[in-house]
């Protein structure tokens, strides 16, 4: 059966509100949680930080008292869900094994929604942008054995394989290089629509993560990789954010960041295995559909639309965590070679590429280089976990470990 948010009530906003015996979640075992329930955590975090600042960007710029205040009710139950979601992460967790968790986020997710993406032109932006993730991971997975002496298959279990990608060297493009065409408010897929917003939206928490934990590790190298795959997330944040038609109304916008709360939360809790973590995106779901007719409500009174006009009339299909390998595989054989010219992609090392990549490097490897070439050096080899076979891409097959 279709699920329809725009016809389902949910918790009245008034009820809303918990206590800190409720607030105070258990969180998940590390050594045994299924790896994408840490995933679907992750994501519903980065959901949430996006639907939080987006209210506080819109209370900036609303001369309505009645909207601020109704604003700000739902943005502090808003708080308390995003609160809720991301302290069911372990504090034993290390800030490595977390940024490993991250990354499997990126690939996995980004991955699935480019396979189910309608748009030619969205799908091929999720595609290029899925392949610099795949390479990250792989880096910062050298860097866990080198710093920890664990390996990464702890984290991402079977299933997200460990290989290079595109090199995270060739990552750094001129900023304008990095914008792309957004979809039509009025003619796009409302799929795309969500899918824009959910990478979005993950993609950012990963730049804001970076942003902060880089600095707190001691070990030089390990500051440089953050900082270095910190900027590129910057870039990620402007591929993705680009996506999204700049002339959605502000009413616009609310309504899909509450329905794409409600369709996330839906697809969650059908997937989850933990009974706890599924009792709260089951417990969220019918809170964000109360702040869906609030929104909707806000839409109708000031902007004189009906939501129906904008929102699909039901639920997609249930967005997915699932292995990915034959899909990122295929496209480390067909695009590997990729980088942006504009809004477009060119396969050759365009003038303002290389004058961005001699400006950047100085003429020196980059930290991203460096990991791997000392991880070599201590261990005889890189790390990698390829569960499919040797690299599609024989100039990126493995060194053999001594």
């Amino acid at each position: 059966m279709t699920f329809n948010p725009l016809e389902q009530r949910g918790i009245p906003l008034d009820r809303q509100i918990r206590n800190w015996r409720e607030l105070n979640v258990e969180p998940i075992d590390p050594n045994h949680a299924d790896p994408y329930t840490r995933c679907r955590i992750i994501t519903m975090n980065g959901i949430e930080v996006e639907a939080i600042m987006f209210s506080h960007h819109f209370a900036r710029v609303c001369p309505d008292m009645e909207v601020k205040r109704k604003l700000a009710e739902v943005r502090y139950t808003e708080q308390q869900q995003q609160k809720t979601v991301n302290w069911l992460l372990p504090g034993l967790s290390s800030v490595l094994e977390t940024t490993i968790a991250y990354e499997q986020v990126a690939v996995d997710l980004t991955a699935w929604v480019a396979r189910m993406e309608p748009d030619p032109y969205l799908k091929q932006a999720y595609q290029f942008g899925v392949l610099e993730d795949f390479d990250h991971l792989y880096r910062y997975s050298n860097l866990y054995e080198m710093i920890e002496h664990r390996k990464a298959e702890k984290i991402v279990d079977q299933l997200t394989e460990v290989i290079p990608g595109r090199p995270t060297k060739y990552h750094h493009r001129h900023p304008a290089d990095n914008v792309r065409e957004p979809y039509d408010r009025q003619r796009t897929d409302p799929l795309s629509k969500l899918h824009a917003l959910t990478i979005m939206s993950a993609e950012q928490q990963t730049m804001n993560f970076y942003m902060n934990v880089g600095p707190q590790y001691m070990e030089p190298i390990a500051r440089q990789l953050y900082q270095e795959i910190g900027l590129i997330e910057e870039e990620h944040v402007t591929h993705y954010e680009s996506l999204v038609d700049p002339g959605e109304t502000w009413w616009e916008r609310l309504v899909n960041h509450e329905y794409n709360e409600c369709y996330l939360y839906y697809s969650f809790m059908q997937q989850e295995s933990d009974p706890k973590v599924k009792a709260i995106w089951e417990l969220h779901l019918n809170m964000e559909l109360e702040h869906l007719h609030i929104a909707c409500d806000l839409m109708r009174r000031h902007d004189g639309r009906e939501p129906e006009e904008v929102l699909a009339p039901a639920l997609p299909n249930v967005l997915t965590f699932e292995p990915n390998k034959g899909y990122i595989r295929e496209l480390l054989d067909t695009q590997l070679d990729l980088t942006t010219l504009g809004a477009g992609y060119v396969r050759e090392a365009h003038e303002r590429f290389e004058r961005m990549q001699e400006q950047i490097h100085g003429g020196e490897e980059p930290p991203s280089e460096q990991v791997i070439d000392r991880h070599r050096e201590m261990f005889g080899g890189e790390y990698r976990l390829s569960t499919e076979g040797e690299h599609p891409a024989p100039s990126l097959r493995e060194h053999q470990r001594t």
